[in-house]
């Protein structure tokens, strides 16, 4: 695992909020429901990229190409995005999937393992825009010990190698921390590579 602070500075970070407020106007938030129970997530989401990454009671973990309500593709990965991934991936093949979360103030994510991908080689790679949030992460099992970062606006988090698998999730978000912002709250966006690069 690896954390860049302020790896995006604030007039990157402004341009990149911009555009993902263009992606919610076309592709918007809504919130996603657990499997099997149909409870609400605290978070609302959504995606940009080939694929997207969405949940409910009646098909569970997938992704897809195509937003769960209005049925229209996923906007296109800002570039923004696609230049930290070749800059800090550190794996060839482009990422397919950017799930954006908003964390309202008393959202969070409980732990778990990103593991609904066909290759673990390609890491995950989050953006934090806003509200610091307090990430907690910890080993291949639910039992390993865990460490806490403050995720802040502008940092980047990767999880991949042997860490790839690790469990990890959002304690809290500190409520007016957030400078870019106004409505407060937090966006993390999520790199993934989806399908296995086809063999030559």
């Amino acid at each position: 695992m690896q954390h860049y602070p302020q790896q995006l500075d604030r007039a990157a970070q402004a341009a990149l909020l911009a555009e993902i407020r263009q992606i919610i106007a076309q592709s918007p938030l809504y919130t996603p429901t657990m499997p099997r129970s149909g409870k609400p997530m605290s978070v609302r989401m959504t995606n940009a990229g080939p694929l997207g990454w969405v949940t409910d009671k009646a098909r569970g973990y997938r992704y897809q190409a195509t937003h769960p309500e209005t049925g229209k593709p996923w906007p296109p990965i800002p570039k923004i995005l696609l230049d930290l991934w070749d800059e800090l991936a550190g794996y060839p093949q482009a990422p397919e999937a950017c799930l954006i979360n908003y964390y309202a103030s008393a959202a969070k994510m409980g732990l778990h393992q990103d593991r609904d991908e066909e290759d673990f080689d390609a890491p995950v790679l989050s953006v934090s825009l806003g509200d610091t949030g307090i990430f907690r992460v910890g080993g291949t099992t639910r039992k390993s010990p865990t460490q806490k970062f403050e995720l802040k606006s502008g940092d980047v988090f990767v999880l991949g190698g042997e860490d790839r698998l690790a469990y990890h999730g959002i304690d809290r978000v500190v409520a007016g921390t957030s400078d870019p912002l106004a409505e407060g709250g937090r966006f993390n966006l999520t790199l993934r590579r989806v399908t296995r690069p086809a063999q030559v």
